[in-house]
């Protein structure tokens, strides 16, 4: 990696954060729409505040080899709406594409998600790169998330000199985590589908941090899953909390989220039982036996390692 310059979009992230942290010490530029504050800057590292969606972004991009474009939309704001979060999404993602080829860049390594594939009956128990993409319209990250890898795999074939790294990531965890995911496992009682697993693969942040890093080190191309080894289902998550699982049909739950939304007590609706009862849970042997990357904690090891930080936490 010595001498490569690293322009990373979203760098005021929960992620972009902590890579920018582990690049400490190269070249690297960090891009957020927000001003990083003073208290939180690294010192070797130049500081940008610029748009993803910005026409002036090539600007930026000159002399720039590698590019990790890590900014989207994950957790919307409670004002948000579908057209900015795809604006800044899609739109944002080809603007990125359109600034590295006009600026030569060599390398773009992008956070994609597993949430790509959709949530469909038909998946597969264990899903490979090789399945297509499906993210469902009903959820925009999702759906997104499809429409971006679609994009990248046309500039990857009319633009085969950028070369690409696409990361379907599973779960993210950490010790300080806290996002939608999380917030479903500190609710009083888990709620499962009956007839389904709804198991959940994750992923440590470090080992995210990890394989942007070895894809920025190394000249691999390609999409990979990355995501721990192996998967909890709801019930085994429940038993770790130390919390009941309530088990319901799917008809049932679907009912009831449509209640709740109508009165406004819910922010989810009935498609959120999609969303636990065909979650695509990430095979990742080509992360390791392709890619060259061994996630170093297993998707229980991470959980656990969550769920020591919490307890932490709340021990004040």
């Amino acid at each position: 990696m010595s001498g490569t310059r690293v322009f990373v979009t979203g760098a005021g992230g929960y992620l972009g954060s902590q890579l920018v942290k582990a690049l400490a010490g190269h070249a690297v530029v960090a891009a957020d729409v927000r001003e990083c504050p003073p208290e939180r800057r690294v010192a070797s590292v130049r500081y940008v505040s610029v748009d993803v969606r910005a026409p002036e972004l090539a600007q930026h991009l000159q002399g720039i080899d590698t590019v990790v474009h890590l900014a989207s939309i994950v957790t919307p704001g409670r004002d948000s709406t579908r057209e900015f979060e795809y604006s800044v999404d899609v739109l944002g993602t080809r603007n990125v594409l359109e600034a590295c080829l006009a600026a030569g860049v060599r390398r773009l390594i992008v956070s994609s998600s597993g949430a790509a594939y959709g949530y469909h009956a038909d998946n597969p128990a264990w899903i490979t790169e090789d399945q297509p993409v499906r993210g469902n319209e009903e959820f925009a990250y999702a759906c997104h998330k499809r429409l971006v890898e679609e994009m990248l795999a046309q500039y990857r074939r009319a633009h085969p000199q950028l070369q690409q790294v696409v990361f379907r990531i599973g779960t993210i965890l950490g010790a300080t985590t806290r996002n939608q995911i999380t917030d479903l496992f500190e609710k009083p009682r888990l709620i499962a589908i009956r007839g389904s697993d709804s198991p959940f693969v994750f992923v440590w942040d470090q080992d995210v941090v990890g394989a942007i890093l070895h894809a920025i080190r190394s000249d691999r191309t390609g999409v990979y899953n990355l995501a721990g080894d192996g998967a909890l289902t709801m019930q085994e998550i429940a038993a770790r909390l130390g919390k009941h699982c309530v088990v319901l049909p799917p008809w049932l739950l679907q009912g009831a989220l449509a209640v709740l939304r109508r009165l406004r007590l819910t922010q989810y609706g009935p498609e959120q039982v999609r969303f636990l009862r065909y979650r695509p849970v990430l095979d990742n042997t080509r992360l390791k036996r392709d890619f060259g990357y061994r996630p170093r904690l297993t998707s229980a090891q991470t959980f656990d390692l969550w769920l020591r930080g919490r307890a932490l936490r709340r021990d004040g």
